[in-house]
């Protein structure tokens, strides 16, 4: 049975408050600001602008997505030049299509209008656009003000609790709504989205949208599973994450490959955007490297980590694929971490294996 619809959100009390659309993007600024250790008054006259601009800006009241492409263009140019980092305006930039697509769901647009389904997310973009809802800065957002801070400031870009159920509720509706072939990518990545919600009833609700997914080709129905698997973990049911290797990945040749491709896509191997799935089904692993994604794994190599299983698969099949990788990582630290994990209890049999097997590749590598 369909879990019950949710009470609508605006009840005898009118319409809700048109939301900011510059959240985001506005909080990164502050950062860019703090790094440069600008004062509001001085990043505005930089950029010729109003202090009340600035302050608009930085609370997402006004959004940065509105400044013409060329004007922005003309900012991040003496944002660089006043000695802010490449990898924080290049934040911004992530910040300000993370503000597009949430806008988009807060103003409940209609399905086949969302933003959402365009492009394939990647990793840097993805956790942009959840920061708001779960507190965790991505890592290129993370560097330290040069000014200290007056006073009780966010630690991050906020939602209030009506624009989450908002955004929640509009991802909701474009999953469910998101039934055509077409809009398979729109329905993947709302119902990933909708995922962070933690709601009691978020589980139930993603197990259902599981049944209720169309037949369609082997793509689809492991980029589904794989999509359930992720919430389960994010919601503390780790099992799904294991079974999933063992009955979609592991041994099938085509869910290998898929599993290489989408991992190297989404940690950014490539910079090329791809603008549906198929590229995950090509049946062999792509044309990129393999560092920046090993990198990725041995990072996350803790037993805190709900995603362990598929980590460890992961990267027991990179190395499998691509040896020479090992000559490029730290040894010493891959090594601690996997003797972590192998006497933490907290893997499958079927896990320790693997990471018994990267030991001993990394016993035979040279070097």
């Amino acid at each position: 049975m369909s879990p019950e619809p949710r009470p609508t959100l605006t009840g005898s009390q009118g319409s809700l408050p048109r939301a900011r659309s510059g959240v985001i993007s506005g909080y990164v600024l502050r950062l860019v600001r703090e790094h440069l250790a600008l004062t509001q008054e001085q990043l505005a006259q930089h950029l010729s602008v109003s202090l009340d601009t600035i302050a608009g800006w930085e609370t997402g009241r006004r959004a940065l997505t509105a400044v013409s492409v060329g004007q922005m263009l003309m900012y991040r140019h003496t944002l660089l030049n006043l000695g802010a980092t490449a990898d924080l305006v290049t934040a911004l930039d992530r910040a300000m299509e993370a503000d597009v697509l949430l806008t988009s769901a807060l103003e409940e647009r209609p399905t086949e209008a969302s933003p959402l389904g365009a492009w394939v997310m990647q990793r840097d973009l993805a956790e942009m656009l959840t920061w708001p809802l779960h507190g965790r800065a991505p890592e290129a957002a993370a560097a330290p003000a040069v000014r200290p801070r007056r006073g009780p400031v966010p630690s991050g870009p906020t939602l209030g609790e009506q624009e989450r159920t908002r955004f929640f509720a509009s991802l909701r509706t474009t999953a469910e709504q998101a039934r055509q072939p077409e809009q398979f990518l729109l329905r993947r990545q709302a119902l990933y989205l909708a995922g962070y919600d933690r709601s009691p009833d978020t589980g139930g609700w993603v197990a259902h949208q599981e049944h209720e997914t169309r037949p369609g080709d082997w793509l689809q129905h492991w980029l589904t599973a794989r999509s359930v698997a992720s919430i389960g973990a994010r919601q503390g049911d780790h099992d799904r994450v294991a079974s999933f290797v063992r009955t979609a990945v592991a041994g099938d040749d085509r869910g290998e490959a898929a599993n290489l491709n989408y991992w190297a896509y989404w940690v950014g191997e490539t910079s090329t955007i791809q603008l549906d799935d198929s590229f995950i089904a090509t049946g062999q692993a792509g044309d990129w490297t393999g560092r920046r994604l090993l990198q990725h794994l041995v990072d996350r190599l803790d037993p805190r980590f709900g995603y362990r299983e598929l980590y460890i698969h992961t990267l027991w099949a990179l190395i499998a694929a691509r040896p020479g990788l090992l000559q490029s990582t730290d040894r010493v630290v891959l090594r601690d971490r996997m003797e972590i994990l192998l006497d933490s209890g907290e893997i499958s049999a079927q896990a320790g294996r693997e990471l018994e097997g990267v030991r001993y590749a990394l016993r035979l590598a040279p070097g």
